[in-house]
């Protein structure tokens, strides 16, 4: 499958700029520790048609926002105007790690008719300082898992600030290219592009999208899920 490695510099230098103002506001997450015993959640399945799994953390599961504004919500708004029939389960818990992520995965993935996994974890890794070759593990045990289940990944990225040292942050920041390619998985380098560091378009945390965020996010999804579709 076609891999898209393109990261803008514009999106690259906002992101950085906004993480490392962002850091104080995200304590609720990194100190949280009723984060590492949270319980593993189920998705809610509504209907027998094939899934899109919307797998992460508070990004994905539309943390401060109404479900209506959340991005796997108007991404199935998208995927139905254009006559797409998939059912896009919202998997996002806020605060998770990528090991909170590979604990709950296989119950995600023995769900009827997933098709399609959008994989967006490693933010609160980042956060809290965590082992990036760990990080990358727990990555590409996830994507094996779903290969393993003939479910297709869109890998969405992330980006370390030069503030966590030169070396973690080029570590981080190569893991999921690396991770896509090898795998040969859809990339989505930048989740927040265009949203990042726009007062107007985020949470008063500046970290998580507002609603109109939300909606920026949901297209720049939809647009590296697309070839996913069309293949």
């Amino acid at each position: 499958m076609h891999v898209v490695i393109r990261i803008s510099l514009v999106a690259s230098f906002v992101f950085l700029v906004a993480f490392g103002a962002a850091c104080d506001a995200a304590r609720t997450f990194r100190d949280d520790p009723a984060a590492a015993n949270r319980p593993l959640q189920l998705p809610k399945v509504t209907g027998k048609q094939p899934k899109i799994i919307a797998f992460g953390d508070s990004l994905t599961a539309g943390f401060g926002l109404a479900e209506k504004e959340s991005y796997p919500y108007l991404l199935q708004e998208k995927l139905k105007a254009d006559g797409h029939d998939y059912e896009v389960i919202n998997a996002g818990v806020s605060g998770d790690t990528t090991l909170g992520g590979l604990e709950r995965i296989d119950w995600v993935l023995e769900q009827e008719n997933v098709e399609i996994l959008i994989l967006e974890l490693g933010a609160n890794d980042l956060l809290r300082g965590l082992s990036v070759p760990r990080m990358k593990s727990n990555l590409d045990q996830m994507i094996r898992k779903a290969k393993a289940n003939n479910v297709r990944v869109l890998l969405c990225g992330m980006l370390a600030p030069p503030t966590m040292g030169s070396e973690y942050q080029r570590e981080y920041t190569a893991a999921f290219p690396d991770l896509a390619s090898e795998h040969k998985v859809e990339f989505l380098p930048f989740l927040l592009d265009n949203i990042a560091l726009r007062k107007e378009l985020n949470q008063a945390d500046g970290i998580h999208p507002n609603a109109e965020g939300e909606k920026i996010m949901a297209d720049n999804i939809y647009r590296a899920l697309k070839p996913m579709l069309e293949s």
